[in-house]
């Protein structure tokens, strides 16, 4: 009989070594490597998965594939970031922040999902938690399971014996199988329930959505090889201090990754935003300085945000730069742009800029509205809330050209702006 192997590894990057090291040499952390104890195949237990009949060759034309087997889940912008529905057999990973709402959006789909049986599984809370999550979230479903249970293999017994539309994992970190000794959430145990979950996902067709933990620098906990297994990776963000919530695509084999799904957190859940320019722009109808509103496009969807800057004099003899939502090494290019090619004499000033609603914008297309608003801000000269502003800054002053001008003229004429600046004026869309 075969013995067990003790390896150790990299709880960082997975990296593989016989002996115990303080420094990885592939990532170059220190202190990452743990004892993991490997089961030879011999000794593993005979489960679901192990008894199943291998598959053979299928000649590519004769394997049928409708696209209308997409599930709608029941949430629109859930549906459009994974192209139109869930697919079957797929495995859908989703990681964000803790607090962050993980857990609601995928109890929401439990709870909106009602055509079919939904299997959700948690191996952080109890029933009877879920059940109160349940209760102020508003919704039901007659035909959801819950299943408090952290072990792999008695949730793919549970799972064959409700034969379920689709099955929740809350969360991957949690869970662990008996062919391994280590405990759960180590890199051997994420990447082998990942796999065991995956083969199992694509042999009943039964969908699988994995809730993940991410690390402190931001990324997905576990081994890297767990964002390559699944079909989907969802990221969940938003900042505890607002109330928005953007989900984003960063891997989708059946679908776009230029998607975004943007829902606001209430008491009763989380609620989806059809039209975000709507929550991003203040509605005020006086005229204030230093405000100017951008058309940037996240991905494929174009949405209205509002710029807030502030010019004032440096108090404390250093100018000061602040910048939310913004690259601040950006706005100092600007700065210097306005000061090297316009005249503005702003270096011997403060500068703070703002975007609002707590939204993180990296579309260099703002960078006119930018420009604006400090300039506003700087003169005391307000902006009419009828104008959108979108163009590129290059460093020798010029506006440059910026993508999808005609999808961000539509987008501000369906929220009331009446005048679009930008390189390429459309006389069609401005008037």
């Amino acid at each position: 009989m075969a013995k067990n192997k003790t390896i150790f590894l990299c709880q960082n990057c997975g990296a593989e070594s016989a002996k115990w090291i303080g420094r990885c040499p592939s990532c170059k952390e220190w202190n990452t490597y743990h004892e993991e104890i490997i089961v030879p195949a011999s000794s593993r237990d005979n489960s679901f998965l192990a008894n199943q009949e291998k598959r053979k060759p299928e000649l590519l034309d004769n394997i049928k594939s409708d696209e209308k087997n997409r599930q709608k889940s029941g949430i629109a912008e859930l549906d459009r970031i994974l192209g139109g529905g869930i697919v079957s057999g797929s495995l859908i990973l989703l990681g964000g922040e803790p607090g962050v709402g993980k857990s609601t959006l995928a109890l929401q789909l439990a709870l909106a999902l009602q055509s079919k049986k939904i299997l959700y599984v948690s191996g952080e809370e109890s029933e009877e938690q879920i059940s109160l999550r349940a209760k102020r979230l508003k919704g039901s479903n007659s035909q959801c399971y819950i299943l408090s249970e952290t072990e792999l293999e008695s949730i793919l017994t549970h799972s064959e014996n409700i034969k379920p539309g689709l099955m929740i994992i809350d969360s991957i970190q949690t869970i662990s199988t008996g062919m391994l000794e280590s405990s759960a959430g180590s890199v051997t145990q994420v990447r082998e329930c990942a796999a065991q979950l995956l083969k199992y996902s694509k042999l009943t067709g039964i969908p699988v959505f994995l809730i993940g933990h991410i690390t402190k620098d931001g990324t997905l906990a576990g081994p890297k090889v767990l964002e390559h297994i699944v079909d989907v990776v969802l990221y969940f963000e938003g900042d505890n201090n607002y109330v928005y919530r953007i989900l984003r695509s960063v891997k989708n084999r059946f679908g776009s990754t230029s998607e975004i799904g943007i829902f606001e957190m209430v008491e009763a859940g989380l609620k989806e935003i059809a039209n975000p320019s709507e929550m991003f722009i203040n509605q005020h109808t006086e005229a204030l300085s230093g405000v100017s509103i951008a058309a940037t496009v996240d991905g494929i969807r174009p949405f209205l945000i509002e710029t807030q800057a502030l010019v004032s004099s440096a108090v404390y003899g250093t100018p000061q730069r602040s910048s939310t939502g913004f690259d601040i090494r950006r706005l100092n290019m600007l700065l210097a742009v306005l000061e090297k090619r316009a005249g503005f004499r702003l270096g011997i000033k403060d500068v703070f800029l703002n975007i609002a609603g707590g939204l993180k914008v990296n579309d260099p297309a703002i960078d006119l509205a930018i420009i604006s608003s400090v300039l506003s801000s700087n003169l005391d000269i307000p902006i009419g809330r009828e104008i959108c502003f979108a163009g590129e800054t290059g460093l020798s002053g010029e506006i440059r050209p910026v993508s999808r001008v005609d999808q961000r003229i539509r987008g501000s004429i369906k929220n009331g702006v009446q005048k679009d600046i930008h390189i390429q004026l459309s006389e069609k869309y401005c008037g």
